[in-house]
């Protein structure tokens, strides 16, 4: 196992503290939050079940032997453990790379906590490096993208992609995001936008970030 996934792994491992008995919990997707499934298969006859945020992880949960939820049935949740592409310090976020941005965002806001975990490599300065994913419905495509280029982003269709949600994603590079919560707003204000990969309205009210020597808590 690499330094990274080690790290991973340790991250995963440290969200099993924060399993609240009994109950139904939300779960992400992403390499992270795969661990953190293994994981939860040893513990799966502490929680009630589990909302998932992609058909992905919607698999692997069943395969652990975890019964699954839908949102609409169980409405606030305790807590959502999902992964990021990028963290700050003020747990802000970037997530996304996955496709599953909108079910993810939206488990998120129906959660009274949200327990980020990952790598120490994705902790940052400043949002931006890792292009933010933008959903859009099919049809908007090229207007959507058209507004991006005059926000002084450079959007990319992510070819042979489609969502969980049947819409397309746009990776937005090249943006120096200095307002996160601003930016998040601007982008879903754009007709034809889903929602987009930034979470900053709505960042994770704590991050556990594995590092070489263990697990970093912010928050």
């Amino acid at each position: 196992m690499s330094k990274q996934d080690l790290a991973k792994q340790r991250a995963a491992e440290a969200a099993l503290e924060f399993l609240p008995d009994g109950e139904v919990i939300g779960v992400g997707t992403g390499s992270t939050v795969n661990y953190f499934i293994d994981c939860l298969g040893a513990a799966r006859q502490r929680i009630a079940g589990a909302v998932a945020s992609s058909v992905a992880s919607a698999e692997k949960l069943a395969a652990q032997g975890i019964e699954l939820v839908e949102l609409n049935s169980v409405g606030t949740l305790s807590i959502y453990i999902d992964g990021a592409d990028e963290a700050t310090q003020h747990r802000q976020l970037i997530k996304g790379g996955g496709g599953a941005l909108t079910r993810e965002k939206i488990i998120a806001a129906a959660s009274r906590k949200f327990v980020c975990i990952a790598d120490e490599s994705k902790l940052v300065g400043r949002l931006g490096t890792f292009p933010v994913p933008v959903e859009v419905i099919p049809m908007a495509r090229s207007y959507v993208a058209r507004q991006i280029v005059a926000l002084g982003g450079r959007p990319t269709y992510r070819a042979g992609f489609v969502t969980d949600n049947g819409n397309i994603i746009l990776d937005i590079h090249g943006m120096d995001i200095l307002e996160p919560t601003q930016l998040e707003q601007t982008l879903n204000n754009i007709a034809g936008v889903v929602s987009n990969g930034l979470f900053a309205a709505r960042g994770a009210d704590l991050l556990l970030i594995g590092t070489s020597d263990g697990v970093r808590r912010i928050g």
